[in-house]
């Protein structure tokens, strides 16, 4: 992946960080990280392997069996086996939540993504920590965001969208609830890292952003 760099985009709840980091790696032919792919992989192991997910230390000993792997499409490989779409099941999920609230599977899937970002460039990755935590190394760190009001606006238009009923003041009062409680947070809490590049997205829409992104890219490339 020569000439090309790894970009980390950072922010709170609702500023379309998934969206637009999807579609930056389209753009640019980048590798998209999705760190819950990876805690899914562990969790869908451990049911596999009948280990206990309950329990900490049980799920961490299991770490050394399995090996995970990922590919430039996103699919998700559990020791050598594409497994996209089973960890997309509910019972998956709900293991993964609980998996992820481990000090010791959170240090290795930090560990694991560090790795592979440090070995080779042309992956982006978004997350309330991906700039300081998971690829604090990123040759371009975006810090996306926009005023609560906006994000939840926009947060309740794609629930909409999806089937959902939603109240916009409901949504606007969880929008700042999370705010605040990622900037108070005792572990890891949401700032902005000194080399991050500030995009607020109040007056942009989604095309100009991508854009944007896109652009400061290419001129560190």
């Amino acid at each position: 992946m020569s000439n090309k760099i790894n970009i980390a985009i950072d922010g709170p709840c609702g500023a379309g960080k998934s969206t637009v980091a999807k579609e930056v790696s389209k753009k640019l032919n980048y590798v998209f990280i999705n760190s819950g792919s990876v805690y899914r992989a562990i969790a869908l192991s451990a049911i596999r392997m009948n280990v206990d997910f309950e329990t900490e230390s049980e799920v961490f000993k299991m770490l050394s069996k399995i090996e995970i792997d990922l590919d430039e499409h996103e699919n998700i490989f559990l020791n050598n086996t594409n497994v996209s779409d089973a960890i997309r099941d509910d019972k998956v999920a709900k293991a993964a939540s609980k998996v992820a609230q481990y000090p010791l599977i959170r240090h290795y899937v930090v560990d694991f993504i560090h790795k592979i970002t440090k070995k080779s460039k042309g992956y982006i990755m978004d997350g309330r920590d991906t700039t300081f935590k998971l690829m604090p190394h990123a040759e371009l760190k975006i810090f996306l965001t926009g005023t609560p009001e906006v994000r939840a606006r926009r947060r309740a238009l794609e629930n909409k969208d999806k089937g959902f009923e939603t109240n916009y003041d409901v949504v606007l009062a969880e929008v700042k609830s999370r705010d605040y409680a990622d900037q108070h947070r005792e572990t890891d809490p949401l700032h902005i890292t000194d080399d991050a590049i500030v995009i607020d997205s109040t007056d942009m829409n989604f095309e100009q952003v991508v854009e944007k992104i896109v652009s400061l890219a290419k001129e560190r490339m």
